[in-house]
């Protein structure tokens, strides 16, 4: 049974046991919701997710492009690779630096 997380994206097809997926278990998301590319999977149900944003300059009156990189957790139905284009929400702090989940792959 898939449960509704309260965001546009479609739920994965298979189904895991993992009580930290938003589909299959009881993780909340809510807040922030980001896109960006998966920079790195090396770590167990664990992805780098990075950012790109342009950041106003008023003295120059130009933009600037600026990266962001967020750890966040890859559920097991899920399973994002190196490279793959994801959309992450917010959740409660998994650990001390990963506090987003990927609801999606996009590409």
């Amino acid at each position: 049974m898939v449960r509704d997380i309260g965001i546009e994206v479609e739920p994965p097809k298979s189904s895991c046991d993992d009580p930290n997926c938003p589909f299959h278990g009881s993780l909340k998301v809510r807040g922030a919701k980001l896109e960006g590319r998966v920079v790195s999977d090396l770590m167990q149900r664990g992805v780098v997710v990075e950012r790109e944003y342009l950041h106003y300059l008023p003295k120059y009156e130009r933009y600037e492009r600026r990266r962001g990189k967020y750890l966040a957790h890859n559920p097991d139905c899920i399973k994002a690779k190196k490279g793959d284009k994801v959309l992450i929400a917010e959740c409660k702090p998994l650990s001390k630096r990963k506090s987003f989940v990927i609801v999606g792959v996009r590409e």
